[in-house]
């Protein structure tokens, strides 16, 4: 594309020719596209601008603002004819639009009062005045920035200048050097053929002469920009198409664009700088807190934080804890607020307040079956459940807390917790009777009152819950009950028949006897204590029994006190939590929700949660986490201990745990409530020589972690109804680990207690066999001092062991290595006889001395 143009189209028309003409819509130019590595390239651009249209008698619209002028071969352009649409455009609708406004404006004002006619003539003029404020503020402003900008250029144009004259002058005093050093007479014709060199002034205003002459004719080449129109034009940024093609006049600065940039120059030129706000934060201190979580906290770095601390002489890392009054002090110091919480906040509003008792409705008493071992417990639920479960135990007893639920005939529901009897399952009846509203005792007609009858009256007691006393065996001609009434008087429990409030009622599990007495009286009981829950509210319980289960996981038995547990609640139980994913009832089915008093196994939690647990029901999973991490830490602390300094008694005690030979255990149990009760009876066995530690306990099978665990700390495994897998048995096969499988709990005891007994060291028992008194040392070349002795009392065998005495006092104790009589070697010498002694490694012999003779009898001992 060319910018030169029809001669015909340049021939201006005559003054009194009306045509319409179009002015020429492209302009093109050379621009200069700058690269990396100083490379550039020249590069045609046009610019399109809108055709504007105007007759031939009207005078040419002004030139925008932004444009420079155009010489005088572009001013006059040939004008091509329009089309006569154009031209005949109507022009006469706009004076009777103008008024139509006139008329509906007129007709609006008669229907307005005066007061509004006053209010919108002052709201006019307000306008008015604040339009002509903007106006004035904003020429001021633009006049400012036309000062800045002259001065500015002023200043280029005079360091322009300068820089002219400097380089003016190094070229002439480079030509007159170069003049000296040539030949006269060529210096001669130089100067006649050389014009006179411009000084620096004359170049500066040829270059402003330069600028301001109109710009030539597109056919001709662009005059050369001076440098200060070139720095400017680099300041703009890199040039593209779009720029070059893009139009002045489109889009300006604001106003308030502009005022920031004058206050941030002013600024500038003051010397000021805008120091940040500083943001006050309220930071939340918990009891602990470490450094870095501190600094956090406050949005401010953890040096500063511990620069602080060092002014007050602490001197910590970061990860260092640091209690809430320090925090507090060092929050203050950085101007922030404190609200100090305690981390045992997060639990408040866990455990609801009591409900009213208008939304209570009536529930099914719990009842703990307790009693001594082979006293008919589980029997007795038999009977009631119609089912067989003692069969199902090791060794015919229990040794898990059974829950279930038994609907009688009559349509009531009473829910059964059955408890082991055995000595070791101690933890396990009393937390039976914490949950229980009724317990009742089984005493066996022909055993009486036994050990563990007495310590289940104790827990029954201690719960404040009342007692039914369930008399079994009755089948059995031994059976005596009025001497289970006279002994449990002993115990302070005083059955009805003595005029106490103690309900008793014979039984016989195995015939069936008395068992329909029993559950009216459960049920009358039950009555009387007017037992009620609120079934419309977020389920809270108490775990009673907890295990792993290897395809369902970790399994817990819940024992729902008040509210509903549905499927998909979250639910927190000590230091484990999760969403329930099923409910199964005592009867192995699925059911989606448990009421009040409602024994079920819940599927979904994290971990094996620890039986006598509460269990409750929280709004979201972010609660539940917060929970569960602030129980770990507890935990964790407890176990770590506090680290604060010792007492004595504690030093001494520690320094006696030192000596303690210890037996390393891991537990695994089939249920949470078998492996507390396995814990708890091997700390039992210890001893101040010896004691069992549990490294690890847990429930669930025996797996190739616990492998792990017992091969660095040299261990052996102990599996309650559990079984390793194949992975673990081999692990163990290669490490040597010994994996001990039990299912009855006496067993388990009886050989981790034989196990501490070949660790006691034995006991060392001496005899005593004679002494013999020194009467004279001889020296023997061959074998040393040799002392001739006389048995003064017993017998002195060779081989045993001697004791040298002097004054009293053991100097030596040894073996006699040499026992003669005369020249011969003998085994023994009695009473009254001479002979020659010698010890072994031992040489200070003295006239006088009594040598005691014994015998050292090694005796195995054991755990009683």
């Amino acid at each position: 594309m060319t910018d030169q143009a029809d001669t015909s189209e340049r021939k201006p028309k005559a003054a009194g020719g009306k045509t319409l003409s179009l002015k020429r819509t492209v302009e093109s130019g050379h621009v200069r596209q700058n690269f990396s590595h100083g490379r550039s390239k020249s590069v045609v651009v046009e610019k399109k601008k809108k055709r504007t249209l105007k007759t031939g008698g009207d005078a040419a619209p002004a030139a925008p603002a932004e444009e420079k002028p155009k010489p005088a071969a572009e001013a006059a352009p040939a004008a091509r004819p329009e089309p006569k649409k154009a031209e005949e455009a109507p022009a006469a609708p706009a004076p009777e639009k103008k008024s139509q406004s006139r008329s509906r404006s007129g007709v609006v004002l008669r229907t307005l009062t005066e007061e509004e006619k006053a209010a919108r003539a002052q709201a006019l003029d307000s306008a008015r005045e604040r339009e002509g404020e903007d106006r004035r503020r904003a020429e001021e402003e633009a006049k400012r920035f036309a000062e800045e900008d002259a001065r500015r250029e002023k200043e280029r144009a005079a360091a322009a200048a300068r820089a002219a004259e400097e380089a003016a002058r190094l070229a002439a005093e480079q030509e007159a050097r170069s003049r000296s050093t040539e030949d006269p007479r060529r210096r001669e014709d130089d100067r006649t053929a050389a014009p006179a060199r411009p000084s620096g002034k004359d170049l500066a205003d040829a270059e402003a002469e330069e600028d301001e002459k109109p710009k030539r004719s597109a056919g001709h080449a662009a005059p050369k920009q001076p440098p200060a129109r070139r720095t400017e034009e680099r300041r703009r940024g890199k040039l593209t198409i779009t720029k070059a093609f893009d139009d002045d006049s489109g889009r300006q600065r604001s106003l308030a664009s502009m005022r920031r940039r004058v206050e941030r120059e002013r600024k500038k030129h003051m010397g000021v700088q805008e120091a940040p706000q500083k943001i006050i934060r309220e930071v939340v201190i918990p009891e602990v807190i470490t450094i870095q979580e501190l600094a956090n906290r406050m949005a401010e770095r953890a040096v500063d934080v511990m620069k602080i601390l060092m002014k007050q002489g602490i001197m910590l890392k970061i990860n260092d804890v640091i209690d809430s009054d320090t925090a507090q002090l060092v929050a203050e110091e950085l101007g922030h607020t404190v609200k100090r919480v305690a981390e045992s906040d997060v639990e408040e509003g866990l455990v609801g307040e009591d409900d009213p008792a208008a939304l209570k409705q009536p529930r099914a008493p719990v009842v703990t079956v307790m009693g001594h071992v082979d006293h008919g417990k589980t029997s007795l639920l038999d009977a009631l459940r119609k089912t067989d479960v003692a069969a199902g135990e090791a060794g015919g007893i229990t040794q898990h807390i059974g829950a279930y639920q038994v609907n009688l005939s009559s349509g009531e529901r009473i829910t059964f917790l059955d408890t082991p009897g055995h000595a070791a399952f101690t933890s396990m009846r009393a937390r039976g009777a914490k949950v229980t509203d009724i317990v009742v005792l089984v005493v066996a007609a022909d055993d009486g009152v036994m050990p563990q009858t007495i310590e289940a009256i104790n827990h029954a007691k201690a719960a404040g819950v009342p007692m039914i006393v369930a008399v079994n065996k009755m089948d059995k001609p031994e059976a005596d009950p009025s001497r289970v009434k006279n002994e449990l008087l002993q115990h302070e429990v005083v059955v009805e028949d003595f005029g106490g409030d103690v309900l008793l009622v014979p039984i016989s599990a195995k015939t069936g006897l008395g068992l329909d007495k029993l559950e009216e009286t459960i049920l009358l009981q039950a009555e009387l204590l007017d037992i009620k829950a609120n079934p419309d509210r977020a389920a809270e319980g108490i775990i009673v029994e907890a295990k792993l289960d290897r395809g369902r996981g970790p399994v817990g038995t819940v024992l729902v006190q008040r509210g509903t547990l549905n499927v998909g609640d979250i639910i927190v139980a000590g230091t484990e939590w999760g969403r329930v994913r099923a409910l199964i009832n005592d009867r192995g089915e699925n059911v989606p929700s448990a009421g009040p008093s409602v024994p079920v196994e819940v599927l979904g939690l994290g971990g094996a949660p620890e039986a006598g647990d509460v269990m409750s029901v929280v709004e979201t999973e972010g609660r539940a986490r917060e929970i569960t991490d602030y129980r770990q830490r507890l935990q964790r602390d407890k176990r770590v201990g506090t680290g604060g300094r010792a007492s004595l008694d504690q030093m001494l005690s520690q320094l006696k745990e030192q000596d303690r030979k210890e037996l390393p255990i891991i537990v695994k149990a089939d249920v949470q409530g078998s492996a507390e009760a396995i814990v708890q009876a091997l700390e039992k066995l210890g001893t101040d020589e010896v004691v069992a530690r549990v490294v690890h306990v847990g429930a669930g099978g025996v797996t190739e972690s616990d492998v792990t665990l017992a091969t660095a700390s040299n261990a052996p495994i102990i599996g309650f109804n559990v079984r390793a897998n194949a992975q673990a048995r081999d692990a163990a096969r290669q490490a040597g680990i010994e994996i001990r499988y039990y299912s009855v709990i006496y067993d388990l005891v009886d050989d981790i207690k034989a196990a501490l007994s070949g660790m006691l060291s034995p006991e060392l028992r001496e005899t005593f066999l004679g002494n013999a008194e020194i009467l004279e040392i001889f020296n023997i070349s061959k074998t040393g001092k040799v002392a001739g002795c006389r048995v003064t009392e017993g017998v002195v065998r060779r081989g045993s062991h001697v004791r040298l005495i002097r004054d009293d006092v053991v100097i030596h104790e040894g073996k006699l290595s040499t026992l003669k009589r005369f020249k011969d070697e003998v085994k023994e010498v009695q009473s009254g006889q001479e002979c020659g002694m010698a010890f072994e490694s031992y040489q200070d012999m003295r006239k006088g001395d009594v040598i005691e003779c014994f015998d050292v009898e090694v005796v195995k001992r054991s755990l009683d």
